[in-house]
């Protein structure tokens, strides 16, 4: 644990490249919960939902990112 750029035990590994986009990425995974018909627990606490839920939601946000990711590229918005 004593190597420079790890993280200590307990903090959060999915820190952002750009720490402006989390509002864009909040709004991503509400819209995307809506979408899947997963609630989104208000503390923030995940470990009362199945693999199965938790598992669609990130999919579906992941492919909904490397979509938008493809549309950047290619000049379309």
């Amino acid at each position: 644990m004593g190597q420079a750029g790890q993280q200590s035990r307990g903090s959060r590994s999915n820190n952002l490249v750009v720490p402006q986009a989390n509002a864009a990425l909040q709004q991503l995974k509400y819209e995307a919960a809506q979408e899947l018909g997963v609630t989104i627990p208000a503390d923030g606490y995940y470990g009362n939902y199945t693999s199965r839920e938790t598992g669609s939601l990130g999919g579906y946000i992941t492919k909904r990112l490397v979509q938008l990711a493809e549309q950047q590229l290619s000049g379309r918005s």
